[in-house]
């Protein structure tokens, strides 16, 4: 099974964050088919330039996670523009386009996220 991270999850396995199981960081770290959107990579840039995350370097850090890197088409543009209004947070709308046009698995916490047609792995 192919996963794409929610960013939260990117940033709890950077952080070796407690919150994230066991079996979920084992996986993340030995599996090669896991993938990070360039929209993650933007949302921490965005919330560390408004101070909500440190260290300056973290946007870097995500980008260079040693995760596959999935850039935003304009078929994901149009695909999350399309999606039902169950949530309104433009980065997880993305990566639920993303997940659903690329077959991929999405790995998050988030709870409006199941409300959409898209694999969810929960952690």
């Amino acid at each position: 099974m192919s996963l794409l991270l929610d960013t939260h999850i990117v940033l709890w396995w950077l952080a070796d964050d407690p919150t994230l199981a066991d079996d979920v960081k084992e996986r993340l770290d030995q599996e090669a088919d896991i993938y990070i959107s360039s929209a993650t990579v933007w949302e921490v840039a965005i919330k560390h330039a408004l101070g909500k995350l440190e260290p300056p370097e973290l946007p870097e850090q995500v980008r260079d996670s040693g995760f596959q890197l999935l850039n935003i088409t304009a078929e994901h543009g149009i695909a999350a523009g399309r999606l039902p209004m169950h949530h309104r947070d433009p980065f997880d709308r993305m990566l639920i386009a993303q997940a659903q046009l690329e077959g991929l698995t999405l790995v998050t916490r988030d709870a409006h996220i199941p409300k959409y047609d898209v694999d969810v792995l929960p952690v």
